[in-house]
């Protein structure tokens, strides 16, 4: 987690109400030389004040689209900053109002872990024509390695698409960091689980023999979502024997025996889309973290929406984007002396951009 500078005053003894009218005030000051960028998991608070909604690939390809605007403010967590600084195509400032907003996946995937195990993989395996697919939930140096040795990154929106090219145009894959994901995808692909190798980190040759490793085409680097991880097959059981008429909407980020129970399986876009969709009087469990399910629910007052999971906790890190901070964040652009900037370096930049934009190119 990088860190956050306290709030100074007032922000900390302000009330929602006035926190509101400072942001609101900042906007209207600023106007088109801001844009306020709100992931579908942030506070409902913060998703009605932001001028775009959506998940990772929709919030990537509009910052991709800027250039008029001079600030980009990114209610989100850090990766995803990181990528509206790489994907830009003015001078834009990029701004993340809480640099505490970080991501345990991301985390779980050190770039120079990534490269120790590269080395590993193509060492046993005699050849480096292996597809590195980097999540989007992803640091910038994780994409940067991925640009550097031709790979791309993938969303959840778009991991099938990926994937599938990735193993056209290379004997292998090793995906990283998230192992729900890369499994869910390559199964849907054809692939046997049993096929598909679990790297561990912290173990020589990822925690398998040479044999296996020579043997197999399919790496999945030991990562996880530790919300989507909350979600279990025996809730699946239990919400249906309570009521057969259920339905089980689930992210790809949940582990495979989830997905697998699940009626339908998507990114948060296409779960939002889906139950939209929906006849009135349907009714869904969804398997996703709880700010974008209550939405879902108030959005869809003709349907029955609740978490697969009833004591399903928020996301610690997106939930870290608070009134507070985003007052401050915005009154400091006002101001003319914008704070927690995100700014990627060369050239982890060029490379992380050559990344994102093979992956933007076939979305």
């Amino acid at each position: 987690m990088i860190y956050q500078q306290p709030l100074p005053a007032p922000y900390p003894s302000l009330t929602d109400a006035e926190l509101q009218q400072r942001i609101m005030e900042a906007k209207r000051s600023l106007g088109d030389k801001v844009v306020v960028l709100t992931h579908h998991y942030q506070r409902p608070e913060i998703v009605r004040i932001g001028d775009m909604r959506g998940d990772s690939l929709k919030l990537a390809q509009f910052a991709a689209e800027q250039e008029k605007a001079e600030y980009i403010v990114y209610c989100g967590v850090h990766f995803m900053a990181e990528s509206a600084d790489i994907l830009k195509r003015g001078k834009q400032t990029v701004i993340l109002p809480d640099m505490g907003a970080g991501c345990d996946m991301a985390d779980m995937a050190d770039a120079d872990d990534v490269e120790f195990a590269w080395n590993e993989l193509t060492e046993t395996l005699g050849h480096d024509s292996i597809m590195p697919v980097t999540y989007i939930n992803s640091t910038a140096a994780l994409k940067a390695f991925v640009g550097r040795k031709g790979g791309i990154v993938c969303t959840s929106s778009n991991a099938e698409k990926i994937v599938r090219w990735s193993l056209q145009e290379r004997k292998a894959l090793f995906f990283f960091p998230d192992q729900h994901l890369g499994r869910n995808t390559c199964k849907k692909l054809g692939f046997t689980p049993e096929s598909m190798l679990l790297w561990k980190p912290a173990k020589i040759l990822g925690g398998n023999t040479a044999d296996r490793i020579r043997d197999s085409r399919i790496f999945l680097w030991e990562g996880h979502c530790p919300v989507h991880a909350m979600f279990t097959l025996r809730q699946i059981d239990q919400l249906r024997a309570q009521d057969p008429e259920v339905k089980i909407i689930s992210h790809p980020e949940c582990p495979m025996e989830v997905v697998d129970k699940s009626d339908a399986v998507g990114s948060t876009e296409f779960i939002v889309k889906t139950i939209a969709e929906s006849p009135a009087g349907s009714k869904w469990a969804v398997g996703t973290e709880m700010n974008l399910v209550n939405r879902i629910a108030e959005e869809n007052p003709d349907k029955t929406v609740v978490s697969l999971n009833r004591y399903m906790c928020l996301c610690g890190t997106m939930n870290r984007i608070d009134l507070a901070h985003l007052a401050w964040a915005m009154d400091c652009v006002a101001a003319g002396r914008p704070v927690n900037v995100i700014s990627v370096a060369e050239p982890v930049r060029s490379l992380a951009q050559s990344a994102l934009t093979r992956m933007l190119s076939m979305s």
